[in-house]
Order: C-alpha cells, then structure tokens, then sequence
C-alpha cells in the first residue's frame, strides 16, 4: 500500500507588518475583488472632506494622515514565470483602473458634501466641540465609548436641522463636520476623531454612501 503524504503545513502569508503599517488599521482595504472595501472608501470620503478645509489648523495631520492611506489596491507584484505575467498585469490594470474611476467618484462626493456641509456648520457650536474635544483627550476612553460620544452630539445636532434635508445625508454631512470641528479645535486628535469618524459611518451610514458614489459614477461615466 502506497503511504499516505501528511499535508504540507499551512503557510501563513500574512507576516509582520511593520509599526507604521498598524497606525491606522481602519484604513486598510478589505475587498479582496475589484473596487474599493467600504473602509476605503469611508476613508477617502473623510480624507476628501476634510481636505476641502484649506484654512483648517488640521493641514500638517491632515497631509501625513493622507499619505498613509492607501492609493491603490494593486502592486507590481514580481511574477516568477514569464508566462503568467501578461495576463497579471492585463486583470490587474482593468481592475485598477475601475478602482481609480471609484476613488473619483468618491473624491467627487467629497467636494460635493463639502459644499452643501457650509449650511450646517453654524449648527454645531463651539461648547460642544470644546466638550468633545476634551471626551476626545482621555486616552482611557474607548472606541465604542467615542463612538457613543459622536452619536449623542449628531442626535442633539439632528433635532436644530432644517426638515426639508435628507436625513441620511444630513446624517452624514454633521458627523463629518463633527470630525472637522474636533480635529480644528486639536489637531492633535486628528487620527483618533478620523478613525472613529469612519467606523460610524461604516456601521450606520455605508449603504448611503455606496448610493451616492455610484450616482456619480452614473452620471459622470
């Protein structure tokens, strides 16, 4: 009787990833096909946002917060055979070209959002902002609890808003600008207010914004 091969050990591609890599791992991709993983994209639609703030105190963060966010989904991974390598780069363009036209459409929205969110910013007062910037500060202080932090000022905000708004969109628009004002008051909290920012948007408004970057990617072409 031919013996049986133990299985090959299970190889483990995920390695070490070096410090910087682990600073912000809210915006790492997690699609593994084509286009953009909803952390992306949540991710370069507040990067977009915020930096239509060209006078905000957050600028210097801002720059290196945008530098470690990921441009593209797709790296020229050395091939070993020459025979594969055609037919990599050829899947591999296409897909990053449809990611590029994506990450327009989300830059798109951005500008957009950034234009109406000029109705809204008088709405959120300085006192507030003051306060949780100060939440913000404890270094104790949870994920979840900044996150319940954001909720309660957004549901205070929502009830001063105009009712001929979209909910959804005014929603949207004040977390932003919540994230905004935060980073604007302390810089120094850019990253933390940036990262719980996207993490409530991802688990209560993405749907939305999948809506609005595909409107645009429809009427844009």
């Amino acid at each position: 009787m031919a013996r049986q091969e133990a299985p090959a050990p299970r190889r483990n591609d995920e390695g070490h990833r070096p410090p910087g890599a682990t600073v912000l791992a809210v915006l790492e991709v997690v699609s593994n096909g084509t286009g953009l993983g909803d952390e992306h994209t949540t991710s370069l639609l507040l990067l977009g946002f915020l930096q239509s703030c060209p006078h905000s105190s957050f600028q210097r963060e801002l720059e290196t917060l945008g530098h470690e966010l990921p441009g593209r989904l797709f790296h020229d991974d050395e091939l070993q055979t020459d025979g594969n390598r055609y037919s990599h780069f050829s899947s591999a363009a296409a897909a990053e070209t449809d990611s590029e036209r994506q990450e327009e459409a989300v830059r798109d929205v951005a500008r957009q959002l950034a234009q109406i969110g000029d109705r809204l910013e008088g709405s959120i007062r300085p006192g507030m902002v003051a306060c949780l910037a100060s939440r913000f500060s404890i270094r104790s202080l949870s994920e979840e609890d900044r996150r319940q932090c954001l909720a309660a000022a957004l549901e205070q905000l929502m009830q001063t808003c105009p009712a001929d708004m979209d909910h959804e969109k005014t929603q949207l628009l004040l977390i932003m600008l919540l994230a905004k004002k935060i980073a604007d008051h302390s810089p120094a909290l850019l990253r933390d207010i940036f990262r719980t920012t996207v993490t409530f948007i991802n688990q209560n408004l993405i749907t939305y914004v999948r809506n609005l970057v595909q409107n645009v990617r429809a009427s844009g072409g």
